[in-house]
């Protein structure tokens, strides 16, 4: 007999929970807040409407399932199993950060805060959560691409919205850069890094760049096995170039950077505690990752 499903809470840490660590009391964090201008009672309510759809969510789960909860910061230590169902409770953030380490799993993104957050990946209010619990198994789910960089000596690194190749610091970051498909042309560059990301990644940083460049590209959906990157900030000298600066990846190509600095990093979704490391001479090779987030509809 196999296993009942088992639910997988993930949530985050609240801006008030995070500055009454800090500061020690409620008063004291008022007092902070207040120097700076602003209320605790604000923060204070958003607190109690995360904590309020998080134990709804909690009661919508069927008696018969296992459930467990897991914070943000946990989750490069939690173990994900094949059968389980993810709830994410929070902000669309949450499910990026949370979709690296799923193979398959269905992720229900719950909104803890509607309005303050677009919603593109928290599709639904706690309310809807014992509908969708109960049928998580029958309704649709939107296959989302992922991005992966893989290194040379098999560092591995997934990503939902997009990857970012560079210096920890964003100073000047030399490498080689090539295509698969063109050749094996490459072109020594100096810039503040490279980014690749998805059709999920282009509501965020990378629909900057694609606006920076004058929209000469055409964005990525979601579900598309399409990639777009761009080289920010690229240096012309004698002896680094700027031909490749932009382009599109399919599912059958891939971008290559061979590092020419002492250090490089590659880390994905804005988190840099979470980095691949890479040094003078290796390569780093990125395209669309055979991964999918399954986010249910």
């Amino acid at each position: 007999m196999s296993l009942a499903p088992r639910a997988v809470l993930v949530h985050r840490t609240t801006e008030y929970e995070e500055l009454v660590a800090r500061h020690g009391t409620h008063g004291q964090a008022a007092f902070f807040l207040a120097s700076r201008g602003r209320d605790i009672a604000e923060v204070s309510e958003r607190h109690r409407r995360a904590r309020r759809a998080l134990a709804e969510v909690t009661s919508a789960i069927p008696l018969a399932w296992r459930r467990t909860q897991v914070e943000r910061s946990d989750l490069d230590r939690f173990l994900f199993a094949p059968e389980d169902v993810v709830v994410v409770v929070g902000q669309d953030g949450l499910v990026a950060n949370v979709a690296k380490y799923l193979d398959g799993q269905p992720v229900v993104g719950i909104d803890a805060d509607p309005g303050r957050n677009p919603g593109v990946l928290v599709r639904h209010r706690a309310e809807q959560a014992p509908v969708l619990l109960a049928s998580v198994g029958s309704t649709g789910a939107d296959e989302l691409t992922m991005v992966e960089a893989v290194a040379d000596d098999t560092q591995r690194l997934v990503a939902l919205n997009e990857i970012y190749l560079g210096t920890a610091g964003h100073q000047t970051a030399r490498y080689r850069l090539g295509l698969e498909d063109d050749g094996g042309a490459v072109e020594a560059q100096a810039s503040s890094g490279v980014l690749v990301g998805t059709g999920t990644g282009a509501t965020g940083w990378l629909r900057s760049l694609w606006q920076e460049r004058g929209a000469r590209l055409t964005l990525p959906a979601p579900t598309e096995d399409r990639l777009l990157w761009f080289v920010r900030e690229a240096w012309p000298s004698p002896a680094t170039g700027t031909s490749l600066v932009a382009g599109e990846l399919t599912a059958a190509s891939a971008l290559t950077l061979t590092v020419e600095s002492d250090r490089l990093i590659a880390f994905g979704d804005g988190i840099e505690t979470d980095a691949l490391e890479l040094t003078w001479g290796q390569k780093v090779r990125v395209g669309t990752c055979a991964r999918r987030l399954r986010l249910v509809g």
